[in-house]
């Protein structure tokens, strides 16, 4: 069955102040990496001493990535381009996948890589895939490919209305330890609808946007698929040619910046599976005082912002190998290619459970068989009762006569069935998600 589906790009069309920068002299480019507030916040300098993303791979799912952009190259694999075939190299105007893989992998250029923007994991590479999700899989195609090409973190930072074959990719992700990041959306509504796929998909880390005070982005798309939250305000990365510069303000920017810290995690803990990644954040996460006493998983926090140091610091049990990922029960649609993709990392589940169809069950048509025999021996018995009586007391008045009306059973259909719902998608015992002591993030 075909139908229209609507692709919403969650970052990179909601830009507050859209600003320019040049890179000629050294003060302009400084001013750059002065502008990337989240690195003071998060503290970056400490984190690169820990882990710089060296090793890992991360697929950008996005509208392609410029990489001979000073600050980008080297680190950009070659990728492939999902939506005509072309490069992964961004068309026309196209920016965004730009922007997130700035965020992400960003290294800076000049001497020791002060100047320009720079990433959370500097040292990772970028996979760039080139997809919005419009095709008659959506992003089931690039998701698959990101992680048989080695990719240890997906981000798209896009939303569409969902696709065939999605859920079970994501699935397949999971099966090989592969997280998939997405964000929340900038309408600033809540409830089952406001958060698109692949954010409803089960198994998903969706992310909601902070600003620098820490509180919730007014604008950020909220829901129960919402498990962390990070900065979307003001976010300085990489854009256009090879030496400018774009603030942007979303979304987008919470899930890139969540990657590059998931990035960050995955060379310090090769070992964790995609659950137990989001459970060293979701144990970490901060709130800002206003938020104290909040009931967590919050719809718009989510378990709070990520503070990436305490997550590469913090002495932590790997815990169940779910996390707490909301994981599918029964596969709907198991890959020709691998029927165990559909199965969600606990071993248990795909996408949802197959919806049965109407009709009449064994037991009902048994039950059907015996009150048609007991129907026929109760007539069996009139007509012998009828008979007997005929004989004793002759023919009714006026000769032989029918009778009385047709009358007829009752045509006594069976019940109506209604087809099963999908079945509800169960949490992995996620067990208690403490946030740490909050540490607001810092004005720029």
């Amino acid at each position: 069955m075909s139908f229209t589906r609507r692709l919403r790009v969650v970052g990179g069309a909601v830009v507050a102040g859209a600003l320019l920068f040049g890179t000629a002299p050294v003060a302009s480019a400084d001013q750059i990496r002065d502008a990337q507030w989240p690195l003071k916040a998060f503290k970056a300098e400490e984190i690169w001493k820990i882990a710089t993303g060296k090793g890992v791979t991360v697929a950008v799912i996005d509208d392609g990535v410029n990489s001979k952009h000073q600050d980008l190259t080297a680190n950009v694999l070659p990728g492939k381009d999902f939506i005509d075939g072309g490069s992964a190299e961004p068309e026309g105007d196209d920016i965004h996948g730009t922007q997130m893989a700035g965020e992400i992998a960003g290294h800076g250029h000049g001497p020791g890589g002060a100047e320009g923007v720079k990433g959370l994991a500097p040292d990772a590479k970028i996979l760039p895939l080139r997809d919005r999700g419009l095709g008659p899989d959506g992003f089931a195609s690039s998701i698959r490919y990101a992680v048989d090409k080695g990719a240890s973190v997906i981000n798209i930072s896009q939303g569409t209305s969902g696709a065939k074959g999605e859920a079970d990719a994501i699935a397949y992700a999971l099966k090989h330890k592969v997280l998939v990041v997405t964000a929340s959306g900038n309408d600033g509504k809540g409830g089952p609808d406001a958060i698109q796929y692949p954010g409803n998909y089960p198994g998903v880390l969706t992310v909601g946007g902070v600003q620098n005070s820490g509180e919730i982005w007014p604008d950020s798309n909220y829901g129960s698929s919402v498990l962390l939250s990070a900065p979307a305000t003001d976010i300085v990365s990489t854009g256009w040619d090879s030496s400018r510069y774009r603030k942007g303000t979303g979304t987008s920017d919470s899930a890139a910046l969540t990657s590059g810290a998931a990035a960050l995690l995955r060379e310090k803990f090769p070992d964790l599976t995609a659950g137990q990644l989001v459970n060293r954040l979701t144990k970490t996460a901060g709130l800002p005082a206003s938020a104290k006493g909040t009931s967590l998983p919050d719809q718009k926090y989510g378990y709070g912002f990520i503070q990436p140091l305490a997550a590469l610091k913090r002495e932590i049990p790997a815990g169940a190998k779910n996390g707490p990922l909301k994981m599918p029960k029964v596969g709907s649609s198991p890959s020709a290619e691998n029927p165990a993709a559909s199965q969600g990392t606990d071993g248990k589940g795909g996408s949802s459970q197959a919806v049965e169809k109407p009709g009449w069950s064994p037991l009902f048509i048994g039950l059907l068989v015996v009150v048609g025999l007991v129907v026929v021996g109760i007539i069996v018995a009139i007509v012998l009762v009828v008979r007997r009586k005929s004989r004793r007391n002759g023919p009714p008045p006026g000769g032989p006569g029918g009778p009385g009306g047709p009358g007829g059973y009752g045509g006594g259909g069976g019940p109506g069935f209604v087809p099963q719902p999908n079945s509800p998608y169960q949490q992995g015992a996620p067990g208690a998600y403490p946030p740490a002591p909050p540490t607001q993030p810092p004005g720029r």
